[in-house]
């Protein structure tokens, strides 16, 4: 457990009590707000305890809420007890708003006072230790990926299949919904890991240049061409060689690299020595290569090629239980990144993050929880702060009678509309009896 202890407190005469009490700590004291900012970051203590009234203004709160918010700022994992005056919780609430762990109020208690500094030591102790965990778990492959749904589990799956073979893969998926962060992980688990992973986006570079910088040229072989450069694919030699956005690929180039997945050879732009390359090739796109094919944007013998393996990845709005599970590590990872004492996100903003479309996917909720860990005053992240319209997600009910009524009255309806309101061929289409039918309609208010 974390036993320091830092006492921020002018009194000279409660400081020397304090350290009676807390006498199996280590202990640190503060008298103003520069000292406690200085032992902050010199002792490193796992719980301060803060008096609000500090000089200059030790008979009002101003220093106290200051020094409070840079304790947080410099360090937000440490607990922080408010320690107020007698009937003064209207400030020790407004600390625990701000981000305090506890507050108590004077005169001390020697005994409770100490129960409650070994919580908060504990506390941050076991806190710390889940974060040395979580670290030793980002050496695995999978350390990027956050997902808790059936959908992204079946994915992973599919993943640590393909990762070890040489099968030229296809990821598809909408933009944002993390393809990237597949690839690198398809390359950790080969047995090419300690090669090189190039990328290129086809998107990114214009037709004119994109050959050259996938295939390379010779010496010569245009204006400005004054030495042998080798292209992408040549640079992933043993490695693996990552296409994205092959959707865009112009058709022109579409042939020559077609050739190349058949014979694992290329020739630079200008040359004619073939040149032999290993390397494994993965291909991403966010668009319909079939409706592509049938519209001759894409080859279809190219298509069959680079699919010999796919990986479908859902979009955030399919993957059940991933929007708030990836908001709170976006949250837990910016907060620490840009030194916010922010810890969590209100009930209503986690009911929005869960039921929110999300169009722009993982990206899109990732740098909502950034803009707003930045900009929030608060310790918790609303809907306001996320930019998210409380009116636009219907209340989806978390009772389990009320659940059941809505999907009961919801399949009598569609029943109902199949047979075009025959009583007795709905009753057979849902399984039950006629009366226990009629029953059900009187129940939720329909009729014929």
């Amino acid at each position: 457990m974390n036993s320091r202890l830092l006492i921020v407190e002018d009194d000279l005469g409660l400081r020397v009590q304090l350290r009676w009490i807390f006498e199996r700590f280590e202990i640190a004291v503060a008298g103003d707000r520069e000292g406690a900012l200085a032992e902050v970051r010199r002792f490193e203590p796992g719980v301060v305890m803060l008096d609000l009234g500090l000089p200059p203004d030790p008979a009002g709160v101003s220093e106290g809420y200051r020094t409070l918010a840079e304790i947080l700022t410099i360090a937000p994992t440490i607990k922080v007890i408010v320690v107020t005056g007698h009937n003064d919780r209207g400030n020790a609430v407004r600390a625990i708003g701000m981000g305090a762990y506890d507050f108590y109020e004077k005169p001390i208690d020697p005994e409770i006072l100490a129960l409650m500094v070994g919580r908060a030591g504990r506390l941050n102790w076991l806190e710390a230790e889940n974060r040395k965990l979580s670290s030793a778990a980002s050496t695995s492959p999978f350390r990027e990926l956050i997902a808790v749904s059936p959908e992204m589990l079946k994915v992973c799956r599919t993943v640590e299949k393909l990762g070890p073979t040489d099968a030229t893969t296809l990821i598809l998926g909408e933009s944002g919904t993390g393809k990237e962060i597949l690839v690198r992980i398809l390359h950790s688990l080969s047995d090419r890991t300690d090669k090189k992973l190039v990328a290129i986006n086809c998107a990114a570079i214009p037709e004119n240049l994109l050959e050259s910088e996938l295939f390379g040229y010779e010496k010569g072989a245009f204006t400005g061409a004054v030495k042998s450069t080798p292209g992408k694919i040549e640079l992933a030699e043993g490695g693996l060689l990552f296409l994205d956005e092959i959707g865009d690929l112009p058709l022109a180039l579409q042939c020559k690299l077609l050739r190349f997945l058949q014979e694992r050879v290329i020739e630079r732009v200008g040359g004619r020595r073939e040149i032999p390359v290993d390397v494994r090739v993965v291909c991403a796109t966010h668009q319909d290569l079939l409706a592509l094919i049938k519209e001759g944007h894409f080859r279809e013998d190219l298509y069959y090629r680079i699919n010999e393996t796919s990986i479908v990845v859902p979009p955030l709005r399919a993957r059940g239980g991933d929007a708030v599970v990836l908001a709170r590590a976006f949250l837990r990872r910016f907060a620490m990144q840009h030194k916010r004492p922010i810890r969590g996100f209100t009930a209503n903003a986690l009911r929005l993050i869960e039921q929110y479309s999300w169009p722009g996917n993982v990206r899109e909720l990732e740098n909502r929880i950034k803009r707003a860990v930045i900009m929030a005053d608060g310790t918790e992240l609303s809907p306001e702060d996320l930019d998210l319209d409380d009116t636009l997600a219907p209340q989806e009910p978390f009772n389990l009678r009320e659940i059941r009524d809505r999907a009961e009255q919801r399949a009598i309806q569609r029943a109902m509309i199949i047979t075009e309101n025959n009583i007795s061929r709905t009753a057979d289409l849902l399984g039950v009896t006629r009366p226990t039918l009629y029953n059900l309609m009187k129940k939720h208010d329909l009729s014929c």
